[in-house]
């Protein structure tokens, strides 16, 4: 047969789904009096993350990131909407599902200190792996097994093993922790403000390993409120403000190209050290004049609700919600609705 007579047999297969996904999560905490009241947390929140990607979860304390973390490791409950792990819908999971969850999702979080109980050995975490998830593994195979997955990520075993936790640095005790969820060989590292502990110079070395793991096909969800190590790590990017996604897309797009007020000022507030403050200020000025009296996102949806919590996508992978940022800072496209008419 000729090579022109071959032909490629069509396919309606469906893409894959994305590794993670959340599809308007909401959380509501219950506040003041006897939780008389009620806390949006998280409100809507939707976006994907792919294996082998970086996404960034960026926003200032109490914008709803460490909440959306602690949702897709179910240590708290969703309270509307999906989280999705391979397109299988896992919110709520509970008894032996639950811990299958942790074979695929691990998290490291912000103290490292914490962590550890001082009492124990380092060596305990990694008894503690074993004995939960491996026991018919052979304690000569899991003894090799922890050595490789500590010198993957850049430590000595007779730097570690057989020391207290005080003994070790925070950077040191950093990495322990991701060795640890690197032992269940997941599919999805939650990192809350892992490196916001640690100083300088061992900030590098623990970005640069996030690297290497995205690099060998992990996904990770980097949490954190310092845009330029979301900038410096990440794939894609989720701005979040008061619970609500008001801008995601393409790192370099929302940093290069942002289209969102509060995103704007987010960026205006980084030092440049190629820049004066009152260059910035210009450039943010001229920003806010040539955006005054938009809202992009009711541009491309004019008749959606105020009180939308979604996003609309203005250019191709670049999201952006309401420019809206509370009641006392109201959409300016949608002015006119909260105007009272003329007699």
């Amino acid at each position: 047969m000729s090579p022109e007579a071959v032909t490629t047999p069509a396919t309606d297969a469906e893409p894959a789904a994305p590794l993670l996904e959340l599809v308007d999560a909401d959380k509501v905490y219950n506040v003041g009096t006897f939780g008389q009241g009620k806390l949006k947390a998280v409100r809507s929140a939707s976006f994907t993350l792919e294996a082998g990607e970086v996404v960034s979860l960026i926003g200032e304390s109490g914008s709803g990131k460490s909440t959306i973390g602690k949702m897709v490791l179910q240590l708290i409950s969703t309270d509307g909407g999906q989280i999705r792990l391979d397109g299988n819908d896992v919110t709520g999971l509970k008894g032996k599902a639950k811990r299958r969850y942790y074979e695929d999702v691990q998290g490291v979080f912000q103290d490292p200190f914490s962590t550890f109980n001082p009492i124990f050995k380092i060596d305990r975490v990694f008894d503690a792996v074993h004995k939960a998830y491996f026991s018919d593994v052979k304690k000569q195979q899991w003894d090799q097994r922890v050595l490789d997955v500590l010198a993957s990520v850049g430590l000595r075993p007779e730097d570690i093993l057989g020391k207290y936790p005080h003994q070790c640095s925070g950077g040191q005790l950093q990495r322990l922790l991701v060795s640890r969820a690197l032992l269940l060989r997941p599919k999805l590292l939650v990192a809350d403000e892992i490196i916001s502990m640690l100083d300088a110079s061992t900030r590098i070395d623990v970005l640069n390993l996030l690297v290497e793991l995205k690099q060998q096909g992990l996904g990770i969800l980097f949490i954190t409120h310092d845009l330029s190590l979301g900038n410096y790590v990440a794939d894609k990017v989720v701005i979040l403000y008061q619970g609500r996604i008001v801008e995601s897309g393409l790192t370099r797009a929302v940093f290069e190209h942002p289209l969102h007020p509060y995103t704007r000022d987010l960026l205006t507030a980084v030092p440049q050290l190629d820049k004066t403050w009152e260059q910035v200020e210009a450039e943010a000025r001229e920003r806010d004049e040539a955006l005054a009296g938009k809202c992009l996102f009711h541009q491309q949806r004019p008749d959606t609700p105020v009180e939308d919590d979604g996003q609309a996508e203005v250019e191709p992978g670049h999201l952006v919600g309401c420019f809206r940022l509370g009641p006392d800072d109201p959409c300016p496209a949608r002015l006119e609705v909260a105007q009272p008419q003329a007699a």
